[in-house]
């Protein structure tokens, strides 16, 4: 069985950039779904023996030329996510046009895969949202994004960044200054985030004029937050006491955001993580929402999403041992 797909309307660049390097792109979606592919005279021929395989390598495919007609930039992480598609997801052309933010340069900020996508619609749907998710998803990053977006908006007065006074394997007790002071190296990901979207002098502005609130999470203690988007980031560092502490500062008109890698806890092994505790509490809750990012929403180093995989599948068998 065969099927063909016409690409004689790309350009010799845009037909080089859906083979890929070295034919990349192709190789992919050979291994994915074991089909044969050959590209000649403006047709791209695939081969199978399977049905089902040659029509999803077939959709794949298609996916690929329709995001480069898109002008979109077809990249190995591109080209990854359309031959891992399903039928609910959008492709990322689709993606594309759905504009989260701008950046200070001007730069439009899409959802890269189908859990960023999800993410988006959460926040703005649920008054609190917990992203939980790996290294590189981008759950930190999207959230100070719709932050300031809400705040350029109008639609809140405040933004109030984050997180657990917890080191990972090092000691805030040798720094010098204050906790605010001690924990400001440990939220530089929000300063770039902040820098990137608003500019290095209007961050400064903003927190001088403490419309940008940067504190440690003992600084929420006692407060009401109101007509804020509040964001609490390494939440898998905080006690139950803490997180509990935190969710009920929402005041009205604001929105939360907690994010967190429940693989990455440097609690004490004897205290249980107040990211993972208020998830199993709050699931039911139809105001919070709870989106979990895997290795598909890595948007890094394609290495990255398999060393995630890697340490994953060891964790597994680490605790079937343990169990036996």
């Amino acid at each position: 069985m065969d099927k063909y797909i016409d690409v004689s309307m790309l350009s010799m660049d845009q037909l080089q950039q859906l083979l890929g390097i070295n034919d990349n792109h192709l190789k992919l979606l050979e291994a994915t779904f074991h089909v044969t592919i050959t590209y000649h005279q403006g047709q791209i021929h695939l081969v199978s023996e399977n049905k089902d395989a040659l029509n999803a390598a077939t959709m794949a495919m298609q996916r690929m030329v329709n995001d480069i007609l898109a002008n979109v930039e077809l990249t190995m992480d591109v080209a990854r996510y359309e031959v891992n598609h399903d039928d609910t997801a959008l492709a990322v052309a689709k993606l594309n046009e759905i504009n989260i933010g701008r950046t200070i340069s001007g730069k439009l900020i899409h959802p890269k895969t189908q859990g960023q996508y999800q993410f988006n619609i959460m926040m703005d749907e649920k008054p609190i949202t917990f992203a939980l998710g790996p290294a590189g998803t981008g759950k930190t990053y999207l959230a100070v994004v719709k932050a300031v977006t809400a705040l350029k908006h109008k639609d809140v007065e405040r933004i109030v960044l984050t997180r657990p006074a917890v080191e990972a394997g090092e000691n805030l007790g040798f720094l010098p200054g204050d906790l605010k002071e001690k924990v400001d190296p440990y939220l530089t990901p929000l300063y770039d985030c902040l820098n990137e979207m608003l500019g290095f002098e209007a961050v400064e502005n903003y927190i001088e004029k403490n419309i940008i609130e940067i504190a440690p999470l003992a600084y929420m203690r006692g407060r009401t937050l109101n007509k804020a988007f509040v964001i609490l980031d390494e939440a898998q560092n905080t006690t139950i006491h803490q997180m509990k502490m935190f969710l009920t500062r929402l005041g009205f008109g604001s929105r939360m955001v907690i994010t967190g890698d429940p693989s990455q806890i440097d609690l004490d092994y004897k205290v249980t993580s107040g990211l993972i505790d208020a998830v199993a509490v709050c699931r039911n809750i139809d105001e919070i929402g709870i989106i979990e990012l895997t290795s598909d929403d890595v948007v890094r180093n394609p290495i990255v999403a398999k060393i995630i995989d890697a340490y994953a599948r060891h964790e597994r068998k680490k605790q079937h041992a343990n169990h036996r």
